[in-house]
């Protein structure tokens, strides 16, 4: 069976965790993260050596990076509606998830750290009013993309993109911070949350 070591609080877990309910693959999770088993021990290192959550052990071998783990799932139970078979289609949605991954994540990390997270580094109130800026910025990128598709990131139908933008799209609507109307960004929001396992894991059980 599928084992997924990590915290299922994390937001990098919920990606795996929801590609998983999305196909119907059983898991075994196993806490590791921060409250949970330490991930700077040697033998986390030794799966992982950035000491990051999620990692997966799957028939014998070892996968980190909630991306690329969400791809092999899709890809190795043959989920081309989740993951496009041709290639154009598969590049534009992993062109989202990566852009999630390297663009969008690095643009709320200091507003979520100081809002959410409270954390003492993060009080810089010039540097938290350059990250809203920022955060903001991106979202009305997505509002943008989600607005001439009118349903989903890549297009009429959801896939992998939608997975890991779902959770980035919690995370900003969840945030404590004065946030412009975004219409489209608020109707994907509302068409995600018609998903069962979008309520279970990417809203991370709220309602």
């Amino acid at each position: 069976m599928l084992k997924i070591l990590g915290k299922s609080s994390s937001i990098n877990v919920r990606k795996v965790l929801w590609t998983c309910a999305e196909i119907g693959i059983p898991y075994q999770l196993e806490q590791w993260g921060s409250g949970a088993q330490a991930t700077d021990t040697p033998y986390f290192l030794a799966l992982n050596p950035n000491g990051m959550v999620p990692v997966i052990q799957d028939e014998g071998h070892t996968l980190w990076e909630s991306n690329s783990i969400c791809r092999y799932l899709a890809n190795k139970h043959q989920r081309t509606d989740l993951l496009p078979s041709v290639a154009m289609d598969r590049a534009q949605v992993e062109k989202w998830m990566d852009w999630q991954a390297t663009e969008l994540n690095n643009a709320w990390r200091y507003a979520f750290m100081a809002l959410v997270r409270r954390s003492p580094a993060h009080t810089d109130p010039a540097a938290l009013t350059a990250g809203i800026e920022q955060w903001t910025h991106h979202m009305r990128l997505l509002d943008a993309q989600l607005a001439s598709t009118g349903a989903y990131v890549h297009g009429a139908e959801f896939t992998l993109a939608d997975i890991v933008l779902g959770l980035s799209v919690h995370r900003w609507m969840a945030a404590p911070l004065e946030r412009p109307v975004l219409p489209a960004v608020l109707a994907y929001y509302k068409r995600l949350s018609q998903r069962e396992a979008y309520l279970l894991h990417g809203r991370n059980g709220l309602p």
